[in-house]
């Protein structure tokens, strides 16, 4: 702000800046000195140069000081020099191409506070207890411990129920040397409350990798969700959740992209919201946010590693909430099923194997809606409801437009013949 305010001293109007230059010019300059001294007429000087120059100071003299004695012809006259010096400090400072050439950190900072005060009172902190099976130990006897794992939720009505990811949840695995169990314990930590509230697990989804747990309490500030197929990239993101233990913690940066197609450790496919706000182990189940502190998407996943920085992911809300509603009424989600395993051919592949590019059919499995429409292993699935179709994503991605119930038309490759069946779509185990 000093800086602006010097450089103001300095601004002038064009007409300012014309008679500035008329007056420093050294070649006028010059010209007037050199009259002055070089006059040779000594009795001409006065009737030439004196009187009207002292003619004119009097007019001058009598014209301003009339304008000056009128209180409204002043006021105008210092009102339009004002507006005239202003104007032309505002043409300097905004750039010809029509961009802000300041932001006002006060009001990101507003932003920022806003969002954080609306979105804290509806996030908590999970604690999840299980117990690790170690395969070995001193005397050769299998032992039991107890691991603890913690991330983040978001309360999704005031009676109880929280949105969270299965992760936090549900990390029972089998190694060569431990067992983890399934969580034997669950306890929810509330924003400003340091009571802990023990929670059930209500359902899980491992796909879409979104779990609810309940609480029995009631009141909570329950959060507000935003139209995430509305979010555009460069607005303003937050994540909030309880990184490293540490409660109510938010980071601040943009959504970075849209439609992010990302693969886990585990080989499994997400579409994903990408935003450059710091999400860090304890994040996952947490939101991310838009300025108005309305949940845009459940913090998910982020790259780590040696090059990478600022890059996490979200769940998108709106692929949300069918799965919530579905987790809380039937504690699963309910899904079509074919019931076969598939494995994806390319042009070399299907050319070394004397078979047609498309999704090779390794297994049945028994009573499912596959085997009932006539599919066999060996077959390739060349299309499905009339689209064409290389890999099993596309057949799930059309499978899941679908309705447990709903017929699905499939086109299959069998020794060098196509056929086309119809299958009645049933519900996955």
């Amino acid at each position: 702000m000093e800086e602006n305010q010097k450089n103001e001293k300095f601004q002038y109007s064009q007409e300012q800046k014309s008679n500035f230059k008329a007056v420093t010019n050294p070649n006028t300059y010059k010209a007037v000195y050199q009259n002055n001294s070089t006059s040779k007429h000594q009795h001409g000087f006065g009737k030439a140069v004196l009187l009207p120059f002292f003619s004119g100071i009097v007019g001058c003299s009598l014209v301003l000081g009339t304008c000056f004695g009128v209180p409204s012809i002043r006021s105008k006259i210092l009102n339009e020099t004002s507006s005239s010096i202003s104007n032309s400090n505002n043409n300097s400072s905004t750039p010809s191409t029509g961009y802000v050439s300041q932001t006002s950190l006060s009001d990101y900072s507003d932003t920022a506070v806003y969002a954080a005060n609306k979105i804290l009172p509806s996030i908590v902190g999970i604690q999840v207890e299980y117990n690790v099976n170690s395969m070995f130990s001193m005397f050769g006897r299998q032992s039991t411990s107890t691991a603890t794992a913690s991330g983040s939720g978001i309360i999704i009505s005031d009676d109880g129920y929280i949105l969270t990811n299965n992760h936090i949840v549900s990390t029972s695995s089998s190694e060569s040397y431990y067992e983890v169990s399934e969580a034997t314990k669950v306890t929810v930590t509330l924003f400003n409350d340091e009571t802990e509230y023990e929670a059930t697990i209500v359902g899980k989804d491992e796909q879409t990798d979104l779990a609810v747990v309940k609480i029995d309490k009631t009141g909570l500030s329950k959060a507000e969700f935003a139209d995430s197929d509305n979010i555009k990239v460069g607005e303003f993101a937050m994540a909030v959740g309880n990184p490293l233990g540490m409660q109510s913690s938010i980071t601040c940066g943009v959504i970075s992209a849209v439609n992010r197609e990302v693969t886990d450790s585990d080989g499994k496919n997400f579409t994903l919201i990408q935003t450059d706000a710091a999400i860090n182990s304890g994040n996952s189940g947490g939101a991310l946010v838009n300025s108005e502190g309305k949940v845009v998407g459940i913090n998910t996943l982020k790259l780590s590693g040696t090059g990478i920085e600022g890059m996490g992911f979200a769940i998108p809300i709106n692929s949300t909430t069918d799965i919530t509603s579905q987790l809380i009424q039937y504690s699963k989600v309910k899904r079509p099923y074919i019931g076969i395993s598939g494995m994806d051919l390319d042009e070399k592949t299907a050319k070394a194997n004397n078979l047609v590019v498309g999704i090779y059919v390794k297994s049945v499995d028994d009573f499912s809606a596959g085997e009932k429409a006539g599919i066999k292993i060996g077959d390739v699935i060349i299309e499905a409801d009339g689209k064409k179709i290389t890999t099993m994503d596309e057949l799930n991605e059309i499978k899941n437009s679908h309705k447990i119930g709903d017929e699905m038309k499939i086109k299959v490759n069998r020794d060098g013949e196509e056929k086309e069946l119809t299958l009645t779509l049933g519900e996955q185990p």
